[in-house]
């Protein structure tokens, strides 16, 4: 399997409403480091998986809808809890989507996307998206 990762980051607000996250219930803050790989079993005519650049424009994109916003207040996260699980799979939907219209190259050969949200060096959650092949890709 071929592999593309691109990095950015963003500092979000939100909160965990939920006893089951103690003090995290509360409005706080998060900042993460987004890991996004991006992965296929061919090479496209050009040698490569997706160009490198607009993948990173994809998750610019994506990364500018979300920092410096409360989820609690995104219409993506209405009447969700937006734990870092939850998030990582918003952004790896998101990138599917992104993709799809950035790259008339992308055809059939992406895989798998996957996110990994990382909180600290040592801790982090993740996504992983398996992509079904499809005509209108």
């Amino acid at each position: 399997m071929f592999t593309v990762s691109v990095r950015n980051h963003m500092m979000v607000a939100h909160s965990l409403p939920d006893p089951y996250f103690g003090p995290a219930q509360a409005l706080h803050g998060a900042t993460y480091v987004v890991d996004v790989a991006l992965r296929s079993r061919t090479l496209n005519r050009h040698g490569v998986v997706l160009d490198i650049g607009v993948a990173s424009s994809a998750l610019a994109q994506i990364v500018a809808d979300l920092t410096y916003r409360n989820l609690d207040d995104h219409p993506a996260f209405r009447g969700v809890v937006s734990t870092t699980e939850v998030l990582a799979r918003h952004v790896a939907e998101a990138m599917l989507v992104a993709l799809n219209h950035a790259d008339a190259d992308l055809g059939h050969t992406l895989s798998e996307i996957e996110v990994r949200l990382r909180e600290h060096p040592d801790a982090w959650a993740g996504y992983t998206l398996t992509v079904e092949p499809s005509a209108d890709r």
